[in-house]
């Protein structure tokens, strides 16, 4: 089956409260959509640090969430000299610490620093239609060529997109936009 590849930049997903203290009052404004429905890239940006080690400029995504969370790639988290668990988007547990400064103010989170595993995104329907089930994994592969497995993530709303982080698309030489094929592992 075709998917469509996402790469993901390093990017941060906050709740209302935090934006608060990063940015004041100041209303979140989108720059543009994002591949998911209802998903989009804001047109602003924060600063990460650990200790000394501060990236600067990292993308706000909305909307709002419930949590706070950071997406590193291994590249980042190197360089902030952290090793943060690979996990799902919202599976917070056992993720790092990190510091996030806006204009307004700083945050000190006790955790929310992760590395995104590969995933898919899909509806209910299609994933039911099909006799898949969320978390179950899939080759993905690029000209009949495996490249590595990534987990179904089911949601609604959700359009059917394969994201990697910017590490694993330079690892792989894959550039957002693509058509992949994927299918379940073993078959």
């Amino acid at each position: 089956m075709e998917v469509l590849l996402g790469v993901s930049r390093r990017h941060v997903h906050m709740t209302k409260e935090t934006w608060n203290i990063l940015f004041g009052d100041e209303e979140i404004q989108k720059r543009n959509d994002l591949g998911q429905p209802g998903q989009y890239a804001s047109m602003h940006k924060v600063d990460v640090a650990v200790g000394d080690n501060i990236i600067e400029g990292v993308r706000v995504i909305g909307p709002f969430r419930s949590y706070n969370q950071i997406e590193l790639a291994e590249t980042d988290a190197n360089f902030l000299g952290i090793k943060p668990p690979r996990r799902q988007s919202g599976e917070l547990d056992g993720s790092l610490p990190i510091k996030l400064i806006g204009p307004k103010g700083s945050v000190e989170l006790s955790s929310g620093a992760i590395l995104a595993e590969m995933h898919i995104h899909m509806t209910p329907e299609m994933a039911t239609s099909l006799g898949y089930v969320d978390k179950q994994l899939m080759s993905v592969y690029k000209d009949d060529k495996y490249l590595f497995d990534a987990k179904l993530k089911i949601s609604d709303p959700a359009a059917l997109e394969l994201h990697i982080d910017t590490d694993e698309a330079e690892h792989y030489n894959l550039s957002t936009g693509e058509i992949l094929d994927f299918r379940v592992c073993g078959k």
